[in-house]
Formats: C-alpha cells, sequence, structure tokens
C-alpha cells in the first residue's frame, strides 16, 4: 500500500486514546476510530459509547468490531490452560503481539488506511536498517516491554501519538480540550476480563481443589487452596505463617503440590525461550551488553543471548536472576531500545 495521510486509530474510550485521537487530527491526519469488542464484563458497553461520542465531537468515522469469539480463544483460554499448567500467562503481551497491532493492520489494509495508531506510551526509531520500538517519555507508563513480538511491516505503519507525553500532561491536554470525562477517567489495572482478582475467575472457569505445601526436601508445611492460585516467586498471599520468608519455587500440578523455599534457591544463571521475536539479529546475537527483563517494571539483567539448533533462544545471566517461570515473557534492551523477546520455556 502507498503511505497516505490516513490513520486508523485503535479506541478503548479511555483518556489515552481519546487524546491520541486529538493529537493524530492537529497533526493533520485523516482518523478513522475503532474499537475493538475483547471482552465486555457484566455486558458493560460504557466504553463503546465513550468512544463513538469523542469520534462525533471530533467529526471523525467510528466504527465498532467484535472480536469477543477470537479474544476468548486467543487469549483467555491460553490465559486459563497456564495458570492450570502451573505456568505464569503473560495475556497482555500476547494480545498486543498477536491480536490488537495484527489486527489494526488487517483493518487498516481492508479500508485503505495506511498508518495505524495506539494509545500507547511508547516511542520507535529507526536504527541500522530496521524500525525498533523504543521506551516512551513517562517511566511510570512506559509500555515497551509488551511490544517485542511486533514484525517490521506493523513496526513501519504504526503511529505513536503519545510516546513523548507524560501521563500527566495526556490529563491536562484532555481537560484543556473540554473532555472533562476522557481527562478524569481512572488508568485501567492488571488483566481486562480479570482486574483485580484471578482466582476468583478461575475458580470460575476451573473446578480447583487444596492442595499442599512441601518444602525442598518433600517434608509438609500447611494445606493451600489450589496450586493455580500461586506463582514462581510468590511471596505475598500464601496463607502461612513461618516465621520467615519463603517464596514459591515450583508447581506440579499432577500432584496439586507446591514447593517453597528461601529466595536464593530461586536463583539462576540461564534460561530458554520459545516463540521468540528478534528485530535485528546482528544486535542482539552474541553480545554482551544486551539487557534483559522478564518484569514490567523490575529486574534489568545483563545477559548473552545465543540461537540454539533447536530454534530455541539461550539466555545466559551475567549475575543470577529469581523467580524465572516457564510462561512468562523475557524481553531484550539495549539502553532504551527494544531488540526483541520470547516466552520463557
Amino acid at each position: 500500500m502507498k503511505p497516505n495521510n490516513k490513520v486508523l486509530l485503535g479506541m478503548s474510550g479511555g483518556t489515552d486514546s481519546s487524546v491520541a485521537a486529538l493529537l493524530l487530527q492537529d497533526a493533520g491526519y485523516e482518523v478513522t476510530g475503532v474499537t475493538f469488542r475483547f471482552y465486555e464484563k457484566e455486558g458493560d458497553t460504557e466504553y463503546l459509547d465513550d468512544a463513538r461520542t469523542l469520534c462525533e465531537r471530533l467529526k471523525i468515522k467510528h466504527i465498532s468490531y467484535d472480536v469477543r469469539n477470537m479474544f476468548r480463544e486467543t487469549i483467555i483460554d491460553y490465559f486459563i490452560r497456564e495458570y492450570m499448567a502451573g505456568h505464569t500467562p503473560v495475556p497482555c503481551t500476547l494480545c498486543n503481539n498477536n491480536l490488537k497491532w495484527p489486527l489494526l493492520q488487517q483493518l487498516a489494509d481492508e479500508l485503505g488506511i495506511y498508518h495505524f495508531a495506539t494509545g500507547h506510551y511508547v516511542r520507535k526509531r529507526f536504527i541500522d536498517g530496521f524500525y525498533h520500538i523504543t521506551a516512551g517519555a513517562d517511566p511510570d507508563k512506559d509500555q515497551s516491554f509488551f511490544l517485542w513480538g511486533l514484525p517490521q511491516d506493523i513496526l513501519q505503519r504504526m503511529l505513536l501519538p503519545m510516546g513523548e507525553l507524560t501521563k500527566i500532561r495526556v490529563r491536562e491536554i484532555a481537560e484543556e480540550r473540554g473532555f472533562l470525562k476522557a481527562a478524569h477517567k481512572r488508568d485501567s489495572l492488571g488483566v481486562c476480563f480479570c482486574p483485580m482478582d484471578y482466582r476468583t475467575f478461575l475458580r470460575r472457569e476451573n473446578s480447583i481443589r487444596p492442595g499442599k505445601f512441601f518444602d525442598e526436601t518433600g517434608n509438609f508445611i500447611a494445606y493451600h487452596e489450589g496450586y493455580p492460585f500461586y506463582t514462581i516467586g510468590q511471596r505475598r498471599g500464601l496463607g502461612i505463617d513461618l516465621n520467615r520468608a519463603v517464596f514459591v519455587k515450583d508447581i506440579f500440578p499432577e500432584e496439586n503440590k507446591v514447593i517453597l523455599s528461601n529466595l536464593k534457591a530461586l536463583e539462576k544463571t540461564e534460561m530458554t525461550l520459545k516463540d521468540w521475536n528478534i528485530t535485528n539479529p546482528d544486535a542482539l546475537l552474541c553480545k554482551d551488553d544486551v539487557i534483559v527483563k522478564i518484569r514490567y517494571r523490575k529486574q534489568a539483567n545483563r545477559c548473552t543471548v545465543t540461537l540454539q539448533a533447536d530454534n530455541t533462544l539461550h539466555v545466559q545471566l551475567h549475575e543470577p536472576l529469581t523467580a524465572i517461570a516457564t510462561g512468562q515473557a523475557a524481553a531484550f534492551y539495549r539502553e532504551d531500545v527494544v531488540l526483541g523477546g520470547g516466552i520463557i520455556q
């Protein structure tokens, strides 16, 4: 497709995508808003009405796109399977890389729109012939950790109007322009389909039985509520008091067994990744100045990454790292530049 001044904007009805629409229109783009119907708790469609109302005020076209069945199959079912397998799922990462941005690209192609955009707090940069995601200007809102899986054909066409802004400034813009509801909307927290408590969600979807905590030598410690309610590295919410800090080290779904240990026992110096994406192999593989993160805002560790014969990535950590869990995402950086990532195997 030839470049044009049209942009398809993913609009959730929240503050960020609302201000993104204002900024893109100010920049001279012909904006079309699309609201993907991913999940609606108890039939609540207020977000859809908010997005539609804002588009009417800005005199831009608005589309709603019902992908609830696809979201259920791709994200929710995956989320449940991973927890039931004793893994730590990363639904926001998979949703962005495998669903949200590819859907924007697909719909833009159908409509003859070259650009597509969202309200993500990230930037992009062209380095050595490749487009890279880079961290947003607001360190508290930066979402670059979730976008390591996007291919070049998406990166090339994406627009990121929020990348240079802080959340405080975004709210100010909405208020200055008279969009008061958008200016004062609460930020969404956690996973969209179970924002506060995934345990209640899992219990509604599956039959989960109580099980047993053991120490590393096999001694019984206490009963627990069911292995899917615990993740590797977890300390809080275990429901026991041993007068010492203990952490989840291993989970055995077949036996409904959870192993607890001290933090030192969770340290590892290597991990293997599947389902990986690398933006520019020459910038990542076999380099000793790469940073790996396995948490959104924590734990930045130096590592060396090599490609294995079985097409997995081997990550050799320069210092031990705790709480590496199967199913988690790992993202690679050099300074603020995202080099790639994958899923911990």
